[in-house]
């Protein structure tokens, strides 16, 4: 390999742990890479995830103190985005890359949507709340319900493909959960750990051979870096400018999937 490329890959793997950690979409910059160098796209889909489990690593170690307190939801999405993102692998394995290409650039406009709308729901929802007698804390068991399958859905997509499974995590939990915005992305970094590490392993025990593990090894160190880096930055951001930055990085990863 190169030196080139070498170098171009770590700074990839850098910027996608970074980008992961604070929002989302870090694979929007790593695949593209791989698939630049001539990577065929399943096989760098791969590597990729298991490159970038370094990175999200790093991402929720930085992010621990933001995740105290949410055991009672996270025991639920937990397991949900672990079975989803068994079955997201499987069907890398056995769906044409065709199928989810035509759904990615829709799930990443409504998850956009409902980021830039949150506030403003969850005004609504406290409204109801105060009107109902309800505590606007309280999670009811519907919302929760909601939750898990949204989080379900979202590890599928994750198993599959990876890229932006942060931003729709983001998208989901801001509607149903009266919660700030760093202590969501605290949790959306351990959901997206469990599934890239569940990806990660399904994609070494079953396709070993397919994988380009220098290419991981180069992304896994760059990854780790950029996700200590983005943790340590990315908690000091407003609520709006955290918001900003997943729209805008958000729409550059729309902008990507349709080219």
């Amino acid at each position: 390999m190169p030196i080139s490329e070498i170098l171009v890959i770590l700074v990839a793997g850098f910027g996608a742990g970074a980008i992961n950690a604070v929002v989302g979409s870090g694979t929007l910059i790593t695949f593209p890479t791989l698939v630049a160098f001539g990577y065929p796209p399943v096989i760098a889909t791969m590597s990729n995830a298991i490159g970038l489990v370094a990175g999200s690593v790093s991402g929720t170690w930085g992010y621990r103190k933001e995740l105290r307190g949410q055991w009672s939801r996270l025991k639920w999405q937990m397991p949900a985005s672990f079975v989803g993102a068994l079955l997201g692998a499987w069907l890398l394995r056995h769906l044409p890359e065709s199928v989810f290409s035509m759904v990615v650039p829709f799930l990443l406009i409504g998850a956009l949507i409902l980021v830039v709308l949150q506030p403003r729901i969850q005004v609504w929802a406290k409204r109801r709340s105060e009107a109902a007698g309800v505590a606007v804390d309280h999670i009811s068991r519907t919302k929760l319900t909601l939750l898990t399958i949204g989080t379900f859905a979202v590890g599928v997509y994750g198993g599959y493909f990876t890229a932006a499974q942060g931003i729709l995590l983001i998208g989901v939990m801001g509607v149903l959960l009266p919660d700030s915005m760093q202590r969501m992305n605290a949790a959306k970094n351990l959901l997206s750990l469990i599934v890239n590490v569940v990806a990660a392993a399904t994609f070494t025990i079953v396709a070993f051979h397919d994988i380009s593990w220098a290419a991981a090894g180069l992304i896994a160190a760059g990854s780790l870096v950029g996700g200590s880096v983005g943790a340590r930055y990315g908690r000091r951001l407003s609520p709006w400018a955290l918001r900003i930055t997943i729209v805008v990085i958000g729409l550059i990863g729309l902008w990507r999937l349709l080219a």
